[in-house]
C-alpha cells in the first residue's frame, strides 16, 4: 500500500501490497508534496507537510489492482499511466468515491503513475502523486493449449496445457488450473514432463458434455524466479460416443455409435512376423483417439527414417486417411491388402480396409473419437505418441498430479 500521510485536507491511500513500510525515492520521495499542497492549492495553516510511503514495498503482482482510498473526504480524480506505453489504466470508483479500484490487467515489470485528487467536507481539493511498480520476474512461463477448441470432440477428448519454460513448483500451477463439465464428471491431471499437463476424466467423457478448462496462473510466483503468464480458457463440446474396437486376432474392426454395434470392417493390422525387408512392425496396443483426417496423402517411410534407397523404403499415394497416432498409424484404405483383410496382419502398423470401409470411418470418425486395439502383438501406445493418456491406469493418472496425496 502507498500511503500519503499527514494530509491536511484529505488523506489518500494507494493500496499495492502488504508487509513493511518504506519510503518512495531517495532525496525527494515520489508524490512528496510540502505545506503548499499540489501546485496551486493553498496552505492550510498548522497542516504538517505530507509524505509518500509504500506499505509492502513496490513489488506489486499485476494480478492485483491498484487501489486508491481517501480518508476524510472524496475522490475528485484519479489518473493512474503506465509511461513506459503511455497507457492509461482503467479503473472505477466506489459508490461513496472513497476508493479508486484499477480494472485494467497491470504488466510486469512496469511502473505506474498515479495523480488522485480529493476533496474534503469544506470543498477544498488537495492533489497527490505516487509511483507504483510491478515484480520484475526472472521469467515468466506462459500456457498454450493442448488441444485446440475449434469444433466439436469424441468421449476420448485429452485436453491440457504446454508451457514455454520448465515448471519447478508443479503444484502450486496445478491449483490453479479449472475444469468444469456439464454433466460433472470425475478427472484429473497428470504431468507429461516438465512443460506439459494433461486433463482426462476417468472414464470417457458422456456423450454431450460440454469441458471448460481455465487457467488463473498469471501474476503467481510458480518457482525459481518464474512467474505465471497470460492465463487461456477454452470450451470444449462432446458429440455422441463413437468407439471402434480394432481386434488383432479376429482382424476385424467394429464400431459403436453410443453404444450399438453399428458396422463391422475387415481389416489387416502391422505385422509382427520379422518379415523382411522392415522387420516386424505391429500395431501399437492400447487406446487410440482419432487426431485427424486426410482424404488423400503419401505414406513415405522417410518419415520415419526409412529413406529411398534403404531396405524396406516406401512411398505409396493412400485415401481416406485417420490418424490415430504421432507415430504414423492411420486407419485408411489399401487394396493391395485386401486379399488378406479379415484374416492376416501385414502392413506397415496401419489398420488396411477396402475402400468402402475406409470411407465410411473417414466420414464418421472425428477428432476425439476412440479406437480401442487390443490384441496386436505390439507394444502399448505410449502417452507422447498421440493421446496415449487413456492407456495408463486410473490410479496412475492420478499419482501423476503434482497434489496426488
Amino acid at each position: 500500500m502507498i500511503r500519503i500521510a499527514g494530509l491536511g485536507l484529505v488523506a489518500l491511500l494507494l493500496a499495492a501490497c502488504s508487509g513493511e513500510t518504506g519510503t518512495v525515492g531517495a532525496a525527494q520521495p515520489a508524490g512528496a508534496i510540502g505545506a503548499a499542497g499540489a501546485a496551486g492549492t493553498p496552505t492550510v495553516p498548522g497542516v504538517p507537510a505530507a509524505t509518500v510511503a509504500f506499505e509492502g514495498g513496490d513489488q506489486l503482482s499485476p494480478k492485483d489492482p491498484i487501489v486508491v482510498k481517501a480518508s476524510g473526504g472524496t475522490l475528485q480524480a484519479v489518473a493512474v499511466t503506465n509511461p513506459q506505453t503511455g497507457n492509461a489504466v482503467k479503473g472505477e470508483l466506489s459508490p461513496d468515491k472513497t476508493t479508486w479500484t484499477s480494472s485494467d490487467r497491470l504488466r510486469y515489470a512496469s511502473t505506474y503513475q498515479v495523480v488522485a485528487t480529493a476533496v474534503n467536507q469544506a470543498g477544498a481539493a488537495t492533489e497527490q502523486r505516487g509511483e507504483v511498480h510491478t515484480v520484475k520476474p526472472a521469467g515468466v512461463a506462459t500456457p498454450a493449449l493442448f488441444q485446440s477448441a475449434s469444433g466439436d470432440f469424441g468421449v476420448g477428448l485429452i485436453i491440457g496445457l504446454k508451457f514455454d519454460h520448465d515448471i519447478t513448483d508443479k503444484a502450486t500451477v496445478e491449483k490453479s488450473f479449472k475444469v468444469t463439465s456439464s454433466p460433472a464428471q470425475e478427472g484429473g491431471w497428470y504431468w507429461v514432463g516438465k512443460r506439459e499437463v494433461h486433463f482426462r476424466p476417468k472414464d470417457y467423457w458422456k456423450a454431450g458434455s460440454t469441458v471448460k478448462l481455465e487457467t488463473t496462473t498469471f501474476g503467481t510466483p510458480i518457482g525459481g524466479g518464474l512467474y505465471g503468464g497470460q492465463d487461456v480458457s477454452a470450451t470444449y463440446k462432446v458429440h455422441d460416443s463413437w468407439i471402434a474396437k480394432a481386434d488383432g486376432k479376429t482382424h476385424q474392426i467394429k464400431a459403436f455409435h453410443n453404444g450399438q454395434l453399428v458396422r463391422t470392417a475387415p481389416t489387416s493390422m502391422g505385422k509382427t512376423a520379422d518379415t523382411p525387408p522392415r522387420g516386424a512392425t505391429p500395431t501399437f496396443n492400447g487406446t487410440h483417439t482419432v487426431l485427424g483426417k486426410e482424404d488423400h496423402k503419401i505414406m513415405d517411410s522417410c518419415t520415419y527414417g526409412v529413406c529411398e534407397g534403404d531396405p524396406g523404403y516406401y512411398s505409396a499415394p493412400e485415401n481416406w486417411n485417420v490418424r490415430i497416432s504421432n507415430d504414423g498409424e492411420y486407419l485408411h484404405e489399401n487394396l493391395k491388402t485386401v486379399g488378406v483383410q479379415g484374416s492376416d496382419n501385414v502392413s506397415n502398423g496401419c489398420l488396411n480396409m477396402n475402400t468402402e470401409n475406409a470411407k465410411w470411418f473417414f466420414d464418421t470418425f472425428n477428432v476425439g473419437d476412440v479406437v480401442e486395439v487390443t490384441n496386436s502383438g505390439g507394444p502399448q501406445l505410449a502417452i507422447n505418441n498421440g493421446h496415449g493418456d487413456w492407456a495408463i491406469s486410473w490410479s496412475a493418472w492420478q499419482a501423476g498430479s503434482a497434489l496426488h496425496g
